[in-house]
């Protein structure tokens, strides 16, 4: 095993292949290692993120290193059949890869059983080994920008179905018309970590092919005028429901998401008396405007941006870490922020949303939880008056938030890849100055900067976990940095992640900000030292 730096709270383990990783991950679920908040299996890695002040790396190292490997992990009883039509734009290619037929090539993969290795990239897409060794192939050279969603394809060692439609560069085979990723199933995952899977050719199917049925939806928020709400009258950019993240989803390929700065986001509650992880809206630059049907208490933290408030009688402004009381007929705007990106609305007693696997956070990239909030929307408020509190009216942001053009100084944890770039490519990470580009989004920073990051070679990595902050080079050797909508695992090395303390601050940095990185230290992998004495602080 190597012990490899992710972050101050995450780690990733290597290990020799896929059967010593699902092995692990084994152990750790059936004897579980006090301080371990979650883990993320991929082809040869298992990513786990821990409390520190429970547990170091180097004792949580030490403890992972006696754990027996060579156990097999019994197969599911659980059988999915998959059909297909073996119609993909890359059969020919993959037929010409192998040096088989194209009859041959949907022969062995047909005729092969899978198992579920683990989830990951999007919701409910798994990663399925165990097929014909005959027909393991490299990604495309080029990846599409597009995949229909039902697209079976194959790359490297593995098989697996695009639930959803989305960029991708494995080889195409066929489509299925299964849904293989459903919010209203239980799971919602078709493919879940130990499942069987068959596929067999629809063409060629002596029976009736059998749709498994899914539950009827769930009923959205119902709009009630008659009872207190907003009406949304402009939305430039849409709002989006967060709150501190959807945790434990990771067996089906949901990341977290949650608030971008979460200082903020605790703020605006504390300023309305709200309970601790109360749902707020994420509003993203300026222009949003709102009408109030009623009484309200607002507050709003983050992004400065001048609030204004009026009526048919008067007009006052505002500014965010106040409370602000709203009469009924009250018009909110919000102007364009003259620092930050993002700032959070919060509504004393709560806004009237339907949690989504447990969270009301909404992933824009897995497109997992309440819908986006745009104009015309109408949006219910809670009558709720347990567990308020006093409105807060001492609350100041976290930081000294940043400005277009501004240098934004982010402290960075080597690893887990570092060693997978040239000294000159390090030297190039962090004396150089990467620019934000407006292709920036909540699932990441797209960094533009004069010198692209040079790599020892262009090795193709084996899909690994990636947690928020990571910093993953793609071919073009231009940095994206990871955010809470960011997929949780990827194909391109991770130089370094963003310290989690900064975490906040590099959810409000502008579109043409610059960004520095500065390295904690140099980078090295994390030695298996028993009883490390835990200081209650990041090491």
């Amino acid at each position: 095993m190597r012990f490899l730096p992710v972050s101050l709270t995450t780690i990733l383990v290597e290990l020799a292949d896929l059967d010593q990783t699902l092995a692990l991950f084994a152990s750790l679920q059936a004897d579980p290692v006090d301080g371990i908040e979650e883990t993320v299996p991929a082809a040869r890695t298992l990513m786990i993120r821990f409390r520190p002040e429970t547990i170091q790396a180097e004792a949580l190292a030490a403890e992972i290193a006696t754990r027996d490997l060579s156990a097999k992990i019994a197969p599911s009883d659980k059988l999915v059949e998959i059909p297909v039509r073996y119609n993909g734009e890359d059969l020919a290619d993959v037929a010409e890869l192998t040096g088989l037929s194209v009859e041959e090539v949907i022969q062995r993969h047909t005729s092969s059983e899978f198992t579920v290795a683990f989830c990951g990239f999007a919701p409910g897409f798994g990663y399925l080994v165990g097929g014909d060794p005959a027909l393991h192939v490299p990604r495309r050279q080029s990846p599409r920008t597009r995949i229909p969603a039902g697209s079976v394809a194959l790359a490297g060692a593995f098989s697996g179905v695009y639930p959803q439609n989305s960029p991708g560069g494995w080889q195409i085979l066929g489509t299925t018309p299964l849904k293989m990723w459903d919010i209203d199933r239980d799971p919602g995952a078709l493919f879940q970590p130990g499942y069987r899977v068959r596929f067999f050719d629809m063409d060629k199917a002596e029976r009736s092919i059998d749709i498994p049925a899914t539950k009827s939806a769930a009923p959205k928020g119902v709009v009630d005028r008659d009872t207190a709400h907003f009406e949304v009258l402009t939305a430039p950019m849409p709002a989006v429901f967060q709150d501190l993240g959807r945790y434990g989803q990771t067996g089906q390929g949901v990341s977290a998401s949650g608030a971008l700065d979460r200082s903020a986001f605790n703020s605006a509650n504390r300023i309305v008396g709200n309970p601790a992880n109360t749902p707020c809206l994420e509003l993203t630059l300026g222009g949003f405007a709102f009408r109030s049907s009623s009484r309200a208490v607002i507050g709003v933290a983050g992004a400065s941006c001048v609030i204004t408030v009026k009526s048919k009688t008067y007009s006052f402004e505002a500014g965010p870490y106040a409370p602000i009381s709203l009469e009924p007929g009250d018009v909110v705007t919000f102007g364009n922020p003259s620092s930050g990106m993002r700032c959070y609305l919060a509504v004393r007693g709560g806004f009237d949303i339907a949690p989504v696997l447990g969270s009301a956070a909404t992933d824009t990239l897995a497109v997992v939880g309440p819908d986006s909030v745009v104009a015309g929307s109408v949006i219910n408020l809670r009558d709720e008056k347990n567990g308020l509190s006093s409105v807060s009216i001492n609350e100041v942001p976290a930081f000294t938030l940043p400005k277009a053009g501004e240098v934004v100084t982010l402290d960075v944890v080597y690893g887990p890849r570092t060693d997978w770039f040239t000294q000159k490519g390090l030297e190039t990470l962090t004396s150089q100055l990467w620019q934000v580009t407006p292709q920036s989004s909540r699932v990441g920073i797209r960094l533009a900067g004069e010198t692209p990051l040079e790599r020892k070679d262009s090795a193709e990595l084996p899909s690994e976990g990636t947690a928020t902050g990571a910093i993953q080079i793609p071919h073009s050797g231009q940095p994206v940095l990871f955010l809470a909508d960011h997929p949780l695992t990827g194909g391109y090395p991770v130089i370094g992640a963003v310290a989690e303390y900064h975490l906040d601050l590099a959810g409000q940095i502008p579109i043409n900000a610059k960004i520095r990185f500065r390295p904690l230290g140099p980078f090295a992998e994390i030695p298996a030292i028993e009883n490390t004495e835990v200081s209650g602080e990041y090491p």
